[in-house]
């Protein structure tokens, strides 16, 4: 059912670079908090391995690679939030049908993609994902550990949960001499991101990046040579971090560099 949009085609070497980093919060008290239950609906797409399920319109790639396995979903319209959500982190667990695994158990999963609305269908027969339903289109081995496959579409619950990452956040270059795109993964507390600023150690100053698609924000500037350090803006709690030095000066499109700082 989902949609892995990629307007085109961007290969990923996820190389992990460790270069230098320190990091201001400029808010102290914004941990995010876990939000209420609500209700819903979940179907899945893919087989057990998961290829269908890599990719996707937040542009994480691969999903094994990129540290987030098959504990994924994609999201409805509603909670995609045009891709401001990506990242984000849910709990979900199967109610009141006959094909709930026993126990009720819940899992947690990482939004990674997009589904889409689908017009020709009704929205409670086919069309699940159609405005304004909340709804998650979950990996299949995630949806297995809540309910039976065969069940197709089961109610369940839901809630936004912090998100528990180790280590630092991951920097995913792409682009050219003129033109910086950056993946931004491992983020945790809210998961998500709204806003995005690059300083190189020449510049001398915050070049602010415009969010291009999914979990990416770009920079139309030269920035080839120097060190670059980002501030980020958390979507959720509106907390701001700041990492120096995050990629040294022979940076390169194409790698990945960590940073040691996360949201909470």
């Amino acid at each position: 059912m989902a949609a892995s949009i990629q307007p085109w085609n961007r290969t990923f070497l996820f190389i992990t670079i460790s270069f230098s980093v320190m990091m201001i919060m400029e808010s102290t008290d914004a941990m995010f908090q876990t939000k209420p239950w609500s209700y819903s609906h979940a179907t899945f797409y893919g087989d057990e391995t998961g290829r269908e399920t890599m990719g996707g319109a937040c542009g994480y790639g691969n999903l094994f690679a990129s540290g987030y396995g098959l504990a994924t979903a994609a999201l409805s319209s509603t909670l995609y939030k045009n891709g401001f959500a990506c990242g984000s982190c849910f709990q979900i667990k199967c109610t009141n049908s006959k094909w709930c695994n026993p126990g009720t158990p819940y899992t947690t999963v990482t939004a990674t993609n997009l589904c889409p609305p689908n017009w020709y269908q009704d929205s409670n027969n086919g069309g699940w994902c159609n405005p304004p339903r909340a709804h998650f289109d979950m990996a299949k081995p995630a949806f297995m550990k809540i309910a039976q496959w065969k069940a197709g579409i089961v109610p369940v619950m839901y809630r936004r949960v912090p998100c528990a990452r180790k280590g630092g956040m991951n920097f995913s270059f792409q682009g050219n001499g003129y033109w910086l795109l950056v993946y931004v993964m491992n983020v945790g507390g809210g998961g998500d991101i709204s806003q995005m600023w690059v300083k190189g150690s020449k510049t001398g100053k915050w070049i602010s990046m415009s969010h291009n698609w999914g979990a990416s924000y770009q920079a139309f500037a030269v920035l080839g040579g120097q060190a670059l350090s980002f501030k980020i803006t958390s979507y959720s709690t509106k907390e701001t971090i700041i990492a120096y030095n995050v990629a040294p000066p022979n940076w390169s499109t194409g790698m990945t560099y960590k940073c040691s700082v996360n949201f909470r």
